[in-house]
């Protein structure tokens, strides 16, 4: 049965053309229908307005609609463009196309004004740099994602190491610049930038759930 929803709410969920989107994102014409297939499942799995809420989201990404975690909340952000506390479809398929395997990397690290770059899940209080505290604070969130407990010295190690490798002017924070240029040198930290079922979207959708990539690393070395 389908998902019963007002004239007005399934308008707004359908308004972006799928031929437009697709000119705008690495999508074909008929992944973005696709995608518009999985929109309309995950506008319903909980609150039936068309539309896709934070709690439908963690249950797409991470099976679980109450999960507070901040590398979550930051996730959730990235596709909330617009900030208003829900995503459409248009912001659902721009995101997604920044998730995509094929999209550059130099896509995923630059856009600067864009909130859809790896940059932003960093930025929490969106200052346009990187402080110490913000850096620790997602790097112990994207441990608790991954069901890993390291003790406070060695996520103090795992910054300090982070900060020594990407502070060049040793300020103390990082700009954009300096994020940049050490996402060049480092492509692998943006593993949480890629989606790689997307590949797939013109098939049955196997899964939506992102995965942090965190199970393949020992947290020895830097993190961003």
């Amino acid at each position: 049965m389908g998902c019963a929803v007002s004239k007005k709410s399934r308008a707004r969920s359908v308004l972006a053309d799928p031929v437009a989107l697709a000119s705008e994102t690495i999508f074909t014409v008929s992944e973005v229908e696709a995608l518009l297939d999985l929109y309309k499942k995950l506008s319903c799995s909980i609150t039936r307005d068309g539309l896709i809420h934070k709690e439908e989201l963690l249950l797409a990404l991470f099976k679980n609609h109450k999960k507070e975690n901040l590398f979550a909340d930051r996730i959730f952000a990235l596709f909330d463009a617009k900030q208003n506390g829900h995503i459409d479809f248009g912001e659902f398929v721009q995101t997604l196309s920044i998730f995509h395997p094929r999209t550059p990397e130099s896509e995923k690290i630059e856009c600067e004004e864009s909130r859809r770059n790896a940059f932003k899940l960093y930025d929490l209080r969106h200052t346009g740099y990187i402080e110490r505290e913000e850096l620790k604070e997602m790097v112990v969130a994207l441990l608790d994602e991954s069901d890993l407990h390291l003790s406070d010295d060695v996520v103090e190690a795992i910054v300090d190491k982070t900060f020594k490798e990407t502070d060049a002017n040793g300020d103390g924070r990082i700009d954009q610049e300096e994020w940049r240029e050490f996402a060049a040198r480092n492509p692998t930290l943006l593993r949480n930038m890629t989606l790689p079922y997307l590949v797939d979207v013109n098939l049955a959708f196997p899964s939506f759930i992102l995965g942090t990539g965190a199970e393949d690393s020992t947290f020895t070395g830097s993190l961003i």
